[in-house]
């Protein structure tokens, strides 16, 4: 088991509890030692980090700085917002020592212990994606996904900017489709898949988020995906909850079921509802766990 300190970010710890508990159910199954975090705040989001970049900075070491205390050298991620201002964070702070004294020391202050630069930031996706975790993900996937085709929508903030996150090309990236297919799935190609979801901007422009959302809800829909899975529990919210704002502009009712990347495989992995919460979905799933008992 590879132990590494837990991150779930608000999502999970709030309106998306289903990722933070089909996380928790995957995780053993996968070969991760999950080492929770419970002191850790927000991440802050692109806001903190727009209006007060230091302080954006501290509320990431702090994160970091516990991760490193709990005795890992790995923080697992499951938000894509959260990756990025992590792993930005995190690159500033160790490639300045000066920045990252000046960080630890108010840290100290205030009883956070010091960071050293000694943590990698790694989202759940990379670790099933290849290696280790990738091949635990087959032995595991034994119930499967046959008969469903699945769309993957990876969203903005899993991919770049490459040069902080740089896991895999983000004009072509493969992940998602990989474990589509090592879990028995059909992936489905669309243009949309690496697209914006609409997520920062629709409060303040309703209309322009909406004609982001609905490209890739409607070429996974016309290219007959059962599903769409995403990393990213932002993306899922727009995805899933904002089709009922589409269907109010357009009048097309889609019914697209957006799953979380951990309920993807945790359904192929055979997990109980009670860990997989898909009650909780706007959108109901039911068409396609009925698709997948037939």
């Amino acid at each position: 088991m590879k132990r590494v300190a837990y991150y779930k970010g608000c999502l999970a710890s709030l309106s998306a509890k289903e990722l933070d508990s089909s996380t928790q159910a995957l995780a053993p199954k996968v070969g991760l030692d999950l080492v929770e975090l419970e002191t850790v705040t927000c991440c802050g989001a692109g806001d903190i980090h727009e209006a007060e970049p230091d302080y954006y900075l501290h509320l990431n070491a702090r994160i970091l700085a516990y991760a490193e205390a709990a005795g890992c050298d790995e923080l697992l991620t499951v938000c894509n917002v959260c990756t990025l201002n992590l792993r930005q964070a995190n690159w500033q702070l160790k490639n300045d020592d000066g920045l990252r004294e000046r960080v630890s020391n108010n840290l100290e202050r205030v009883g956070v212990p010091p960071y050293s630069g000694n943590v990698e930031v790694r989202h759940l996706l990379w670790e099933i994606a290849e290696g280790e975790g990738y091949e635990l993900l087959k032995q595991s996937a034994h119930k499967g996904l046959k008969g469903l085709k699945i769309a993957p929508f990876y969203g903005c903030q899993i991919l770049r900017p490459s040069k902080l996150l740089g896991f895999e090309d983000p004009d072509r990236p493969w992940s998602l489709e990989r474990i589509i297919e090592a879990c028995g799935g059909t992936a489905i190609d669309y243009p949309a898949k690496v697209k914006c979801c609409g997520f920062p901007i629709i409060q303040a422009r309703e209309e322009t988020a909406l004609g982001e959302l609905i490209q890739p809800i409607e070429q996974a829909k016309e290219a007959g995906a059962d599903a769409i899975v995403t990393p990213c529990p932002l993306c899922h919210l727009s995805l899933d909850a904002w089709q009922s704002k589409l269907k109010a502009a357009t009048g097309k009712d889609f019914a697209m079921p957006i799953l979380h990347l951990s309920q993807l495989v945790g359904v192929a992995a055979g997990l109980e509802e009670s860990e997989l919460k898909f009650k909780r979905h706007v959108v109901p799933v039911t068409p396609v766990l009925e698709k997948l008992e037939v």
